[in-house]
Parts: structure tokens; C-alpha cells; sequence
């Protein structure tokens, strides 16, 4: 017996120098879900030739590719409860490694987590221009690019603590929600701070800082009954991801053979004239050489994103996807991934990115649109943005010509289109986000911004404010994109201005941040904003009218667009004001007679609740 504890010791240093897996893929994973089945990604140097095994739990397949680095273990995990099992991997009847698999409880009501909706208004930031709240993480090593400041296009060091250090900010702004762009690992060489080309979508990255620390945000927001809605990429990783550099199979990404560009046109997506080759490329191709296309098709591909979703909601207790060029991925394949996961959370909400500017070609993509189902196509995606909203803010407010079809008629035209839409509370709008012209450089003063967050705040489904704005933060697009991704001005150490603080603002920006936290706060507890329904009027000499009305309330917005005073004649809005006499502007608190005409000065907006 003496010999044992050496010889037991000496089989166990033997055993980890020839160590075979490298990564399981999920980590861990929990009991009690709908998907009963887990799929295990096991990777290690000719893993292949091993046969897995695991107490108490029966595998119902074991898949292996081209590539003897991966084995694919199918687990069924229903009846069985949180804990920890052995999975063992065999040769030749000997056990060669073995690997303690967890099972974790889930929180309680995990699976009816209520998502983001119209009640919210979305607070969109990218990390690494918002805040660095840990100087520590700033450049890591492991990860090539190094923190630098002086390149617009470079990493800058914002980063999760510098978020959860603002979150009363965020808050006071009137937010409810915050997207952030990616989190997840990006080593790519340079311009990797956007992290859309992720190198490991199991870990964030160590210059945001640690997967405890991305929990621990949702679970400071959640103190505060706020959201958090993760960024996530289906259509593409980065070059440099550690699965790409070893592929599972050839088939793993797209291949032409190697690199083909996609031809960005979304529209061959339900055209039914298109050719085969141009709804291939743009399905199919890569959005730019950087960013390997995933197959979606591909079962194994697929599986392994499905569980990838379900894993960061259930780790890091989300509130909701946004899903970056939704409708570049596989038709059939994002709508299963879609379908999975609202399966799994039936209440949680997924926002797709539809870039197009066709409303019919956008409300496709929504859930049970009636659109779609002329080609029996279903994405099963709860919300789409509303791109086409966009464009006519985006044009709107600066033109000097109205005509028939220019100006403010324009908008009014856009919401004629609603009903396309299967569910239209259930759409983000949005003037402007990290992809797009800021708005405070297509308008350069304060009363077009006022104009334009009314809109935001007034009209049917869900807003979103991109950071920096609601202080008049600016930057051309045409300087790069790092331009209209700067850093916001206090969240770094030695900044001349703290805008996180009121004091330290100048008077410009206090007057753009009162004004739209009055908009946001005043809206969140509005249930006729939120789910109302709107009734529009042509409009007149550049002046828009609409009502948000239901049962109980009527919200009366009117939005003068030109730069003279307007005076509108009542009686043309009777249809909604009804009896009232009288209502309360709640821009300026005044209260305002509703009896025969009402004055509104040149770009000027008013948000009436009609009493």
C-alpha cells in the first residue's frame, strides 16, 4: 500500500503530458431546458481516435469530420439533474482522459425571462469608446493589439467596468436598456475594437474584461430593472478565430475555394427573378475578407451557434439579441437558430439587422409576416429595425424644398407602410447607430435634434439612442467610422470635460441631455406610447401631426418642421382631441388651449397629452 499514493501520482503526471483535449465547447451547460440534447465540441490533437463515454448519461452519437482534431458528442440530458459527470475518453478499453462535465441549476423562471419591448428605450454604446473604468485591462497580453488612443481606428481602452461605473447615467437618461456592441474576443491585428470578428465567441475579451465581469453588468442593470441585450454575430467570425485557423471541416465556412466577397444585395434574398449565382454570393460570400463566413447549413454549424445563443442567456441572464446582417446568414438556417432559441425563451426578444429600404423587403424578415409566407418562408425573428424610418430622418429635417414627395411628408409616408408589418410595436427605431451618419453632423443645431427625439420618443415601437448623442456629440462618417465612434468625453482619466456629470457639462450639452431625458423618462411609464395606436395627418406647410391614442389617453405630437411659425386650424384634428379643450405640453409643461387654432413656432415640436 505504501507504493499507491507514488505510483497513483506518477499515472497522473503521465496522463497530463499526453493530454489530448484542449477545449470542450459549451464549458458547462444546465439542466432542466427544453433542448434536452447538447452537443459537445471536443477538440485535442487526434481526438478523433478516442471513443467518449459518460456515467449515467446516455450519448446518443458521435460524429467525426475530415479533421481528427474534433469529435462531436450528442448527450441526451433530460431526467437528469445539476451535477458533475465523467466524461471519459478510451482507447483500446483504457481510459486515456477523463473530463468533469457540469450541469448546472437554472435561476429560477430562467425560461420566461421577459425581453426588451416597447416599454424600453435602448441606450446602443460600444465599450471601447464609452468608459474605461479598469486601466489594468487596457492591453493584454495574448491578444496582439495594444490600447492607443491617437489611432482613430485603434483601441482606445472602454471597457465593462467603465459601463457598470455609469449605469446611473444611463439610467438617468431615461434608458431602460443597453445594447453594446460585441464583447466577445477579437485578436485581430488591428481595427479589432468594433469586435464583429470574433476569435473566441465562448470568451469576452480580456480588454473589455472577464465573462464574471459581463454577468456581473446584467446583474447591476437588473438592480435597477434594466436590460441587457447582447450583440451577437451568426453570419461571420473573425480570421483569426481559433476554429478557423484548424477547421472542424472544409465546410465549416463558406468556400469559393477560400475567400469570395458577398454582393450585399439582400434583395436576391426573396427575389424571385433572381439568378442562382447572385442569391449564392450574397448568402454566401464574406462580408470582407477578415470575417470567414459561417455555413449555417451545415447541422454541425448550426448546432454549435444554437447552443453558443443559449448559453450566453443563460450565463450571463439576458434580456434580449441584437443580431448583426441577419439576412446574410442562410435563410433556413438563421430561422431555425431564431426558432430554437424563442422556443427555449418564449418572452425574450431578438432584433435583427434588416439594412434595406424597402419596408415590404424589411417586414419579410418579421415573424409570421404575411409577406414572407407567400414564399412559405417564416424567420421566426420577433423584431426588426426600422431602416427606412432612418433614411427619411435622416433627410427630413434639412430639406429646404419640400415638394409632394420631400419633407416632412416623407415620415408621414413611411408609417402608411405599417401595415406590412405582422407586429409593428415590435421594431426598433433609431435615427442614427455605430454604422451610420451621427445625427448631430447632419444637423448641426438643437432644435432639428429636438425634432427628431420627439419622433423618437412619440412613434410606435421600440427607441434606441446612440451614445454620445444625448450630450450633441458629432463626427463624419466620410473621416471613417472611428469619427462617429468617439470617445465620450469623462470616461477617461485626464479628459478636459466630464460629461457624465451635469456640473461639468457645458450649457450645450446640459441642454441636450435635459432635453431627452425629459423625452425618455416622461415616455417610460406612457402605455399609449408604448402600445397605443397612432393615427397620422397629411402634413401642411411642413407642420406633422399625429395621436397616440387608446382607450384612456391621447397623446397629440406636433412637429413643426419649418422655419416659420405656423398656426393650424383645430378643427381639422377633431376626429381625436374630441371634447377636450385643453392639454399640457410636456416639452414645456405649459398648459395649452385645444378650442380653435394653435401656434407653433418654427422648429418647434410639442407633445400634448390632451386632457
Amino acid at each position: 500500500m505504501k507504493y499507491a499514493l507514488p505510483f497513483l501520482v506518477a499515472f497522473l503526471i503521465q496522463l497530463s503530458a499526453t493530454a489530448q483535449i484542449k477545449k470542450i465547447e459549451p464549458p458547462f451547460w444546465w439542466s432542466g431546458m427544453k433542448k434536452s440534447e447538447i452537443q459537445l465540441m471536443v477538440y485535442g490533437d487526434n481526438i478523433s481516435s478516442l471513443q467518449p463515454s459518460i456515467e449515467e448519461l446516455n450519448i446518443k452519437e458521435v460524429k467525426k469530420t475530415e479533421n481528427p482534431n474534433y469529435l462531436f458528442v450528442t448527450i441526451e440530458l433530460e431526467g437528469h439533474s445539476a451535477g458533475n459527470y465523467t466524461l471519459s475518453f478510451s482507447e483500446n478499453g483504457r481510459i486515456k482522459e477523463t473530463f468533469d462535465y457540469e450541469l448546472k441549476s437554472r435561476k429560477e423562471n430562467s425560461a420566461n425571462r421577459k425581453g426588451f419591448d416597447s416599454s424600453d428605450m435602448i441606450y446602443l454604446l460600444m465599450p471601447d469608446r464609452f468608459a474605461n473604468g479598469n486601466p489594468s485591462n487596457d492591453s493584454v497580453d495574448g491578444l496582439t493589439e495594444k490600447a492607443d488612443r491617437t489611432k482613430q481606428g485603434g483601441r482606445h481602452g472602454g471597457d465593462i467596468q467603465g459601463i457598470i461605473d455609469h449605469l446611473d447615467y444611463i439610467e438617468s437618461l431615461g434608458a431602460t436598456a443597453i445594447w453594446s456592441t460585441p464583447m466577445g474576443e477579437d485578436n485581430d491585428a488591428e481595427y479589432s475594437y468594433h469586435t464583429y470578428g470574433q476569435s473566441d465567441v465562448y470568451k469576452v475579451d480580456a480588454r473589455y474584461g472577464t465573462n464574471e465581469d459581463y454577468k456581473r453588468l446584467a446583474s447591476e442593470m437588473h438592480k435597477r430593472d434594466m436590460k441587457l441585450i447582447m450583440d451577437y454575430v451568426v453570419n461571420h467570425w473573425g480570421a483569426e478565430h481559433w476554429m478557423v485557423k484548424d477547421l472542424p471541416t472544409y465546410e465549416w465556412i463558406h468556400q469559393f475555394p477560400g475567400y469570395a466577397q458577398t454582393n450585399y444585395r439582400m434583395s436576391t434574398q426573396m427575389d424571385p427573378n433572381a439568378s442562382t449565382i447572385d442569391y449564392k454570393m450574397c448568402m454566401d460570400g464574406w462580408f470582407v475578407k477578415s470575417m470567414p463566413d459561417l455555413n449555417q447549413s451545415n447541422p454541425l454549424v448550426l448546432n454549435y451557434l444554437i447552443q453558443n445563443a443559449i448559453w450566453w442567456i443563460e450565463y450571463a441572464d439576458l434580456d434580449g439579441f441584437r443580431v448583426d446582417t441577419y439576412s446574410y446568414n442562410d435563410k433556413e438556417g438563421i430561422a431555425e437558430w431564431t426558432k430554437t432559441i424563442m422556443d427555449e425563451y418564449p418572452n425574450f426578444n431578438i432584433v435583427g439587422e434588416i439594412w434595406m429600404h424597402d419596408q415590404a423587403q424589411i417586414a419579410y424578415w418579421q415573424k409570421d409576416s404575411k409577406i414572407g409566407a407567400i414564399q412559405n418562408y417564416n424567420s421566426h425573428l420577433p423584431s426588426v429595425m426600422d431602416f427606412t424610418l432612418h433614411d427619411a430622418v435622416t433627410a427630413v429635417f434639412n430639406e429646404k424644398n419640400p415638394s409632394w414627395d420631400k419633407g416632412t411628408i416623407q415620415l408621414y409616408e413611411n408609417f402608411v407602410n405599417d401595415f406590412l408589418y405582422p407586429n409593428i410595436d415590435n421594431i426598433l427605431v433609431f435615427a442614427e447607430n455605430h454604422d451610420t451618419g451621427r445625427i448631430n453632423e447632419i444637423y448641426k443645431n438643437i432644435e432639428d435634434y429636438k425634432l427628431v427625439m420627439t419622433l423618437m420618443a412619440t412613434v410606435r415601437g421600440i427607441p434606441q439612442v446612440y451614445y454620445g448623442s444625448e450630450i450633441g456629440m458629432a463626427g463624419d462618417k466620410g473621416k471613417g467610422d472611428g469619427d462617429i465612434r468617439r470617445d465620450f468625453p469623462g470616461g477617461w482619466e485626464g479628459d478636459e470635460i466630464n460629461a457624465f456629470n451635469a456640473s461639468e457639462r457645458t450649457e450645450s450639452q446640459n441642454e441636450y441631455f435635459d432635453f431627452t431625458s425629459k423625452l425618455f423618462n416622461w415616455r417610460k411609464n406612457k402605455t399609449v406610447i408604448h402600445s397605443g395606436k397612432t393615427t397620422q395627418y397629411i402634413p401642411q406647410e411642413e407642420v406633422y401631426v399625429y395621436f397616440r391614442h387608446n382607450e384612456k389617453e391621447s397623446v397629440m405630437v406636433v412637429i413643426n418642421n419649418s422655419e416659420d411659425e405656423r398656426s393650424l386650424d383645430l378643427s381639422r384634428f377633431q376626429e381625436n382631441i374630441k371634447n377636450a379643450k385643453k392639454g399640457v405640453d410636456i416639452i414645456s409643461e405649459k398648459e395649452l388651449s385645444l378650442n380653435e387654432t394653435l401656434k407653433v413656432a418654427g422648429k418647434t415640436s410639442y407633445i400634448i397629452e390632451v386632457l
